[in-house]
């Protein structure tokens, strides 16, 4: 069975626990659902980029819903227009104000054309930057939820200053005095990705993938063949693992069998645990130190993975 076939299996199983089984009904439902888990265990490159871009998979507004309270949505670069792929704003985080931000991706066809398939254009990182230098200002923790296939790429975005509008995210990320936090939840592609993940802890969860491109567009460059897409995959080395292995991020959140979608409560609980450890590692840290620290993490990721 492919990936698609035992995510589809499994969610039909789901909905039958949930109505009017007999117990031998159930018996027999729970332990196929446990032998499709057993087959979630090795996975491929190109399983976790389709459970990654999975339609059912939360998006930042459920993560910001589950782990944060009393959100002030801000919106608005202060210099053109609200860009809607970018989302987040103040919020509270077990009795601390925060600020919280991510790629938005639509969850129908409808919001997907409203958010721009969560591709913001230079609108949407400039509020992502004034987001993060008013928590600077007041001294509020950043975190920050990675879920894009890319900065848009469209000829408006370009004239408006795509690229110095992600070249400014970088640099000024790098030196932020206020510690960051970013988690990859479904798609990390190029620099869309990477101008809101310069953190001081970079986490992914499980079935996430985080790459310079998208699968398809390597493979277009390098074979003229966008239908090679699963063999990029492998080359690419874009899962949590290979890039845990690799030392770029710094560590990997558990999803239940076949993603998150399948229960994503218990990935909420996790995430909530690992921040506050996070947070509380760097209580003792200045914020020159966080900063500097931040920017020693990126200086160095290129020794990382050559060892």
């Amino acid at each position: 069975m492919t990936i698609r076939e035992i995510d589809e299996r499994m969610t039909a199983i789901e909905e039958e626990l949930r109505g009017d089984v007999t117990p031998a009904q159930r018996k027999a439902l729970d332990s196929e659902y446990a032998s499709l888990c057993n087959a979630c265990r090795n996975l491929t490159a190109h399983d976790n980029v389709y459970l990654a871009r999975h339609r059912r998979r939360p998006k930042v507004d459920d993560y910001i819903n589950a782990l944060f309270t009393d959100l002030f949505v801000q919106r608005g670069d202060l210099l053109s227009k609200e860009d809607q792929s970018i989302f987040g704003g103040i919020a509270m985080f077990h009795g601390i104000p925060v600020t919280v931000l991510g790629h938005r991706k639509g969850r129908n066809i409808n919001e997907n054309m409203q958010y721009n398939f969560g591709m913001p254009e230079p609108e949407g990182y400039r509020k992502a930057l004034r987001m993060m230098k008013q928590a600077e200002k007041f001294g509020r923790p950043i975190i920050t939820f990675i879920d894009t296939p890319g900065a848009y790429p469209g000829l408006e975005a370009e004239q408006h200053g795509q690229s110095n509008a992600i070249a400014m995210n970088l640099a000024e990320m790098s030196a932020i005095k206020t510690p960051i936090i970013s988690i990859v939840t479904g798609e990390g592609s190029s620099g869309g990705a990477l101008a809101i993940g310069v953190a001081n802890k970079v986490f992914m969860l499980e079935h996430a993938v985080y790459s310079v491109l998208s699968p398809e567009g390597f493979a277009s460059i390098l074979w003229k063949d966008s239908g090679r897409a699963a063999e990029a995959c492998d080359l690419m080395k874009l899962t949590a693992q290979d890039l845990y292995g690799f030392g770029v991020i710094d560590g990997i959140v558990p999803e239940p069998p076949c993603g998150i979608h399948h229960d994503p409560d218990v990935v909420y609980k996790t995430l909530d645990r690992m921040i506050v450890k996070e947070f509380n590692a760097m209580k003792s840290m200045s914020m020159n130190e966080i900063a500097k620290a931040r920017y020693q993490k990126f200086r160095n990721i290129d020794k990382m993975v050559r060892k």
